[in-house]
């Protein structure tokens, strides 16, 4: 009881704090309730470092937690939640370079208090599988797009029809966000909400719901959601613009321009908070800007679309087929046989032994675990490409799958080149690290008479940085070739399916 009592002392010191350091900002001085409450999540999204969490990361460790399968009304206890957060964070660390590590612990303890105070209020210490996975979908990082679409693929059935109770369901959640940072009075949950956004549609599918969310403007129980997105993509976007009210020489973020008064134009800080000076009032229009374009440039792209004949404005997403596509059975390829994932080897790797429960597998060796999963692939197209020969027709695609397989091959070996080098650079700095330690320890003149060993040391480290960001886009590179190779798949099935053979589909996580 004592314990309990603590750790609820604890997180009830947690959450104020949090909420401490928001109202230091002076965000509720935003006069704009949509701006307001983007800002808000913003913050609790940075503190949390949750905007370095795509949507794919989040998939991916609601698996590994084996939550993908779970009945979504099933409630989850603080540990299992705590457990999820924690495989985000430290999988998050093991992807960041060794200058820019978070720390993981504070992360899952904001985000954890942040999400309680959210969807339990109430102190049961339980909260269900699908407020878990929309409030992680909702505050994660990434594309607007790929979170919908996989918020779609929760709340649809299986012929790709939105379920209206489900739509209610995410509302319910969804909006339980700007509610924990004290705008419910904005956006919080009425029955009407999910009425007042599909109102004149009797099946919604995915194209359908992205068109109507990523409009222009959205529904307006979530106008906030759009903006949250707006607002990190233009953080660092520099104005060269003064500020007609508060004279600044420059603008970071949006930039506000009237379409009344001439070439009057305000920061987000001074339009966010009323600011007005002259013959400009705040009832006046306003335009919002993302990017800056010199003059000359809007001469340019006025002209270009004077001469075009084509309309140059772009959809707001791709259009999608409106039957889901049916995932292929991969039994038959890959041989059942338990293989310990990457993102186990990253997790055992990242997390401490001691303290952590949920941890059962034994550490193996580091290079042994990072090929399982390329000699995966290989073994899958080496499958694909011997059966592709079992027709005419499918040998078309052969070439393809043998160019994929040697690509594949090439960056494997290219990344197990750079693995071998920057793990000899680390050891190599370490030995640096502890000759100049015992270099330096018996006078302070003795560090300065060999610079020698610290440029070498300064040039080491330069050399990893390099290897870390060449490995990172080998790794890209690797995953448009997984694309390829799917894209591969797609046809040797089309090909199989118009000569009578059918896949058994599994279902869909």
């Amino acid at each position: 009881m004592i314990e309990d009592s603590g750790k609820r002392g604890n997180t009830m010191a947690e959450r104020r704090q949090l909420f401490a350091e928001m109202r230091a900002q002076d965000l509720d001085r935003i006069r704009l309730s949509t701006y307001r409450t983007a800002c808000k999540l913003r913050f609790v999204q940075k503190k949390c470092n949750l905007h370095l969490v795509d949507i794919w990361n989040v998939i991916e460790a609601l698996r590994e937690n084996a939550l993908n399968n779970l009945d979504p009304n099933i409630e989850l206890s603080v540990a299992r939640l705590e457990a999820v957060l924690s495989t985000i964070f430290y999988q998050l660390n093991k992807r960041m370079p060794t200058t820019h590590q978070i720390h993981v612990e504070q992360s899952i303890s904001l985000l954890l208090n942040f999400l309680l105070a959210a969807f339990d209020p109430e102190g049961h210490g339980k909260i269900s599988v699908f407020a878990v996975k929309m409030a992680l979908a909702t505050l994660c990082g990434g594309k607007i797009m790929d979170k919908l679409r996989y918020i779609f693929s929760m709340i649809s059935d299986s012929s790709g029809v939105m379920v209206y109770g489900r739509y209610d369901q995410f509302l319910r959640e969804v909006l339980k966000l700007p509610t924990a940072v004290f705008e419910g009075p904005s956006f919080g949950y009425t029955e009407q909400s999910a009425r007042s956004c599909f109102s004149q549609q009797k099946k919604v599918t995915l194209n359908g719901f992205l068109d109507t969310l990523m409009s222009d403007p959205p529904p307006q129980c979530l106008v906030w959601l759009p903006l949250l997105h707006r607002l990190a993509n233009v953080e660092n976007v520099f104005h060269p613009v003064e500020c007609s009210y508060c004279h600044s020489e420059s603008m970071m973020g949006f930039r506000y321009r009237c379409q009344q008064c001439h070439n009057y134009q305000l920061c987000q800080d001074c339009f966010w908070r009323g600011h007005a000076g002259g013959s400009h009032s705040n009832q006046h229009q306003m335009k919002e800007y993302t990017s800056w374009k010199s003059p000359a440039k809007k001469l340019t792209n006025a002209l270009s679309k004077s001469l075009s004949c084509a309309s140059s404005r772009e959809p707001l997403h791709p259009m999608f087929p409106d039957q889901p596509e049916k995932p292929l059975n991969l039994a038959h390829i890959v041989p059942p046989r338990p293989v310990t994932s990457m993102n186990d080897t990253l997790f055992s790797h990242s997390v401490p032994s001691s303290g952590s429960p949920f941890i059962t597998r034994s550490m193996l060796e580091s290079s042994n675990r990072l090929d399982e999963e390329h000699r995966l692939i290989a073994r899958y197209a080496a499958r694909l490409a011997a059966e592709s020969t079992s027709s005419p027709a499918q040998q078309r695609s052969a070439p393809d799958i043998s160019f994929t397989i040697d690509a594949n091959k090439q960056q494997r070996q290219l990344i197990a080149e750079l693995e071998n080098k920057n793990r000899e650079i680390l050891q190599e700095i370490q030995r640096l690290r502890l000759e100049h330690e015992q270099a330096s320890q018996p006078t302070p003149e003795k560090a300065q008479q060999n610079p020698t060993l610290l440029a070498e040391l300064r040039l080491l480290r330069q050399r990893k940085d390099e290897l870390e960001q060449r490995m990172s886009a080998l790794q890209e590179s690797r995953r448009e070739l997984m694309v390829q190779l799917e894209g591969l798949m797609k046809l040797l099935k089309e090909e199989e399916l118009k000569q009578g053979v059918s896949y058994v589909p599994y279902c869909r996580s």
